[in-house]
């Protein structure tokens, strides 16, 4: 079985950075997770973006048939147990349940070692995820993000293209070292 993760909200909103994230996760890179806290997060988030509840509803389905093991249950429990920031226990305690190697976040902060070193929990950036499956697979995922462009139907359809999206992502050292081993293989 793949590495588990938890992905936070805050990774599965921005929508190239999600589709980066899940498309890798369906070539076996590493097994997704959240909880149904964290998709009704999102899913608010998204409503007030003002995306039509009929695409987000649509969304979050699809993310879920396409990952029929990634919704984790039974945390609710634990929650008020969890020692990091108040509005990201649930994610902890998901991330506890499911017996998660790592949570996926840009709230790094929000999770101090005290909080996650006992369940022996890594809290790693986005960014810093996507270059350790870069360096795992770095052929699977240069395929990958060809791929998700070309699968575009508006920009962008292109990888410079896309790699700018993800740049203002939050992603940024990632996507550079894209740049380089594509100049690299020129």
């Amino acid at each position: 079985m793949a590495f588990g993760v938890v992905l936070d909200t805050c990774v599965l909103y921005p929508a190239h950075l999600r589709d980066t994230l899940l498309r890798l996760a369906e070539r076996d890179l590493y097994r997704p997770l959240w909880s149904g806290d964290i998709i009704e997060e999102l899913r608010r988030n998204l409503l007030k973006a003002g995306i039509a509840e009929q695409h987000v509803d649509g969304l979050c389905s699809e993310m879920n048939g396409a990952f029929l093991d990634a919704e984790v249950s039974g945390y609710e429990a634990m929650i008020d147990s969890m020692a990091c920031d108040d509005k990201d226990r649930h994610v902890l305690a998901a991330a506890v349940r499911a017996d998660a190697g790592a949570i996926i976040t840009f709230n790094i902060s929000d999770f101090p070692p005290q909080s996650t070193d006992p369940f022996e929990i890594d809290v790693i950036h986005p960014g810093d995820f996507l270059l350790d499956l870069l360096d795992l697979a770095p052929a699977v995922v240069l395929e990958e993000l060809t791929r998700q462009a070309a699968a575009n139907r508006r920009d962008p359809k292109t990888l410079p293209a896309l790699l700018g999206v993800l740049d203002r992502s939050g992603v940024s050292a990632f996507t550079d070292e894209i740049r380089r081993r594509v100049t690299q293989r020129g």
